[in-house]
């Protein structure tokens, strides 16, 4: 066997090999006697087939077989050997088309076309200057949040008279264009949040109502054609909601009220713990704590966005774009042309940074041990459950459940790239110039709207 490279330049190349009867030979008949072994053919007791007669019946398909599978894992050795970093999978060189006879006695050729991965350096040093935004919450911010969980342990009451915040218990009834009632349309009792209501004009007509009041609502209009929402209220799936255009009749059988809570010691002691909490100033102290550190997060992932966009800039090297292409393509028979244009800048940066953390990892000598992927991974588990129960779950099961979660190799590869991808980023973050800088969060918003 010959194989052999030949390189069109700095980012492709074709790899040959030849492939004579003795490399593929002892496979084949190995192949051919393994069958015999375990063929129930009619005529034959089990395991006493002669190959001789398998050969006849099926040796051509065994053939292709066998070299197929020698060529594959020549060509992976090779790349191993020759330490080539491709990139994508080699492909079958285009218009190389030759014809063999399939006869055991044949010599084959088969040439594979190969990206390669760009050899580059990328620098990173004091000089680049990253700002690291320090959020403070506003006073607006602040007093949502208050109310909000003010609100969340507050008493709900029944006004005489519906207000901005309420909720309307009521009777919704299809309207035929006339106004009258729909025959067999969608009629059912459900509730109405003011708050949600998106149309402001719509939203003050069902301000002021009392009970058995009755007004038209459109629907669409009320919602800014929401169809998840309207699904929600309407009780029905959400194609049936982006269908319905007509308006319909709204009768109030109740108003709903959430009162505030009182800032009192009782309050804050189911806050946050009995003592802990003794004023309104210490209360939103507290508050105002809990809310920036949520923001933090939000600063961080602006600073690794931020660190992210500096190394692809950094990142000046080329691909071997039509390869690439062509792999994309012959890898996913569904991606029409149109979506490989669209996409393929996405997916070109995407690669760029694949290589960058692969080369800070290597450069640097940063280890990605087992004990942090598990660590990222059961904290990523325990975040899910607490969405469904606020108690949390025993760590001795939870570990159980991490481990059961690793054995899936998807979804261990992506919390690998994850915490791959947080340890370049601190090992950057330790090298650049990190200008702190305090915004608030509504400045902090429109920054991210840009």
């Amino acid at each position: 066997m010959n194989i052999s490279q030949e390189k069109i330049d700095k980012l492709n190349a074709v790899v040959t090999i030849n492939i004579k009867p003795e490399d593929y030979q002892p496979r084949v008949d190995k192949a051919i006697k393994d069958q015999a072994k375990k063929a129930k053919i009619p005529g034959f007791r089990p395991g006493m087939v002669p190959p001789s007669h398998i050969k006849k019946m099926y040796g051509k398909s065994i053939l292709v077989d066998e070299v197929n599978n020698l060529l594959s894992d020549t060509l992976n050795n090779y790349i191993n050997e020759q330490q080539l970093e491709v990139l994508g999978q080699p492909l079958p060189k285009q218009g190389d088309n030759k014809e063999y006879n399939w006869d055991f006695a044949d010599d084959f050729e088969f040439n594979y076309e190969v990206g390669l991965a760009p050899e580059f350096a990328v620098d990173f040093s004091s000089k680049d200057k990253v700002t690291q935004y320090v959020i403070k919450a506003d006073n607006e911010t602040i007093e949502a949040r208050i109310k909000n969980i003010r609100k969340s342990y507050g008493k709900m009451t029944n006004p005489d008279v519906s207000a901005d915040g309420d909720v309307l218990y009521a009777d919704l009834v299809q309207l035929s264009p006339d106004g009258s009632v729909f025959d067999g349309g969608i009629a059912n009792t459900t509730s109405v949040r003011l708050d949600q209501v998106q149309n402001e004009k719509i939203k003050k007509s069902l301000t002021g109502l009392k009970k058995d009041d009755e007004v038209v609502l459109d629907i669409q209009k009320a919602y800014s054609n929401d169809a998840t929402r309207i699904a929600a209220i309407l009780k029905v799936d959400d194609e049936t909601a982006a269908e319905v255009k007509s308006n319909f009749r709204l009768t109030v059988k109740n108003v709903n009220r959430l009162e505030e809570s009182d800032l009192n010691q009782e309050f804050f002691d189911k806050l946050f713990g009995e003592g802990t909490v003794t004023t309104e100033e210490e209360f939103r102290a507290k508050i105002t704590e809990e809310v920036e550190a949520m923001f933090a997060q939000d600063a961080e992932r602006k600073l690794q966005n931020d660190l992210y966009n500096l190394s692809i800039g950094k990142a000046k090297f080329d691909l071997p774009d039509d390869f690439l292409k062509r792999w994309l393509k012959a890898t996913n028979e569904k991606l029409t042309d149109e979506e490989l244009t669209g996409g393929y800048s996405d997916f070109a940066q995407n690669l760029k940074w694949t290589l960058l953390e692969n080369k800070i990892i290597k450069d640097n000598k940063i280890e990605i041990k087992y004990e942090e992927v598990f660590a990222a991974a059961k904290q990523r588990l325990d975040a899910q459950f607490r969405m469904y129960s606020p108690q949390p779950i025993a760590d001795e099961q939870l570990a159980q459940y991490t481990v059961q979660f690793l054995q899936n190799k998807e979804e261990a590869n992506k919390i690998f790239e994850e915490v791959k991808a947080v340890k370049v980023l601190e090992y950057l973050k330790g090298i650049v110039s990190l200008e702190e800088k305090e915004i608030s969060d509504k400045n902090f918003k429109e920054l991210l709207d840009k």
